[in-house]
């Protein structure tokens, strides 16, 4: 086929997206992950990590009132929750109960390795989710977050945690590690009374920060993190959700930040505890990702490197 009937053929947009715009997206992941003998001493070390999450052994409880700990995971992502857990049990000094939502992949194995190492974690099972939503948030008046549900899994971390249950809870993302006492998180979890997030990196909505507090009707505050996000279930406003949805899909399309987006819009003009983010660290870079001198990394983007090669297994020993 003559590059004429090339171009023809599948139209110059997507010609120029597979030949130029979609390889120079993959050289610059490259470059921002240390090239390619760097990206295969990841990719070896996340296989690593996932082998040694089945050997872990179970933190012991120390006396005193257990902490509940939200994740949603499944069979991609079980061995970083187990990471997680384990490694916020052991600078926590407390018990831990986590409830784990199953994304609908997590049985078998998984679910065993993850109940083996806390035995008082509590499981819900996509059914059980799925029917706490037709009775909450029924698809004939609730679409756009039905279909978002479908479609963009993090969306599940407000609807399957949140809808239809009441009470503060904290949720957390499994690619976090704890290497200090999360003394800021214990406080909010002992007498939680106001929502609380991370800090990120840089402001990551993906929609018009305009667009955004005029549907909240208050200034956004900078920087909302969702890798920790403690809320209120039963004061979650499920309508305005549904109209913020719909009209940043309508104007703007789907992002990957929706989420966040939605989680800042929530917030906005509220007070809010924050986990500070000299110590709550999101996208960790040498030093401190080699250091581990903060209480907690949030391994995003191109930071999986120094997660995936080496901080998950200063956890990986029962004396660690």
């Amino acid at each position: 086929m003559s590059l004429r009937d090339t171009v023809r053929r599948l139209g110059f947009g997507r010609l120029a997206l597979a030949l130029w715009h979609q390889p120079a997206a993959r050289l610059r992941t490259c470059i921002r992950e240390g090239g390619p003998l760097a990206q295969r001493r990841t990719e070896r070390g996340r296989l690593e990590m996932e082998q040694a999450a089945a050997r872990l052994t179970p933190v012991p409880a120390p006396a005193g009132p257990p902490v509940e700990l939200h994740l949603l995971t499944g069979r991609r992502f079980w061995y970083q929750t187990a990471f997680c857990l384990a490694s916020f049990a052991r600078q926590a000094g407390r018990p831990v109960h986590p409830v784990i939502y199953d994304d609908g992949t997590l049985a078998g194995p998984p679910r065993d390795g993850l109940a083996r190492l806390f035995p008082d974690a509590r499981f819900v099972a996509q059914p059980e989710t799925l029917a706490r939503l037709e009775r909450h948030l029924p698809e004939s008046r609730f679409p756009v977050l039905r279909e978002r549900w479908r479609h963009y899994p993090n969306i599940r971390k407000l609807t399957d945690v949140h809808a239809g249950t009441t009470g503060w809870k904290l949720v957390l993302d499994s690619d976090l590690l704890f290497f200090r006492r999360p003394d800021v998180l214990l406080a909010w979890l002992d007498q939680p009374s106001r929502p609380l997030h991370a800090v990120d990196i840089e402001e990551s909505y993906g929609y018009p920060r305009p667009l955004l507090a005029e549907l909240a009707g208050a200034p956004l505050a900078p920087k909302v993190n969702v890798g920790l996000c403690g809320l209120d279930s039963g004061a979650l406003d499920w309508e305005l959700l549904e109209r913020a949805c719909r009209l940043l899909l309508e104007r703007h399309g789907t992002n990957y930040y929706l989420e966040q987006a939605l989680v800042a819009l929530l917030v906005a003009g509220r007070p809010c505890t924050v986990a500070p983010a000299a110590d709550y660290v999101t996208l960790p870079r040498p030093p401190e990702a080699l250091d581990c001198r903060a209480v907690m990394h949030h391994y995003v983007a191109e930071s999986k490197r120094w997660y995936f090669q080496r901080n998950w297994r200063r956890f990986a020993t029962p004396d660690a």
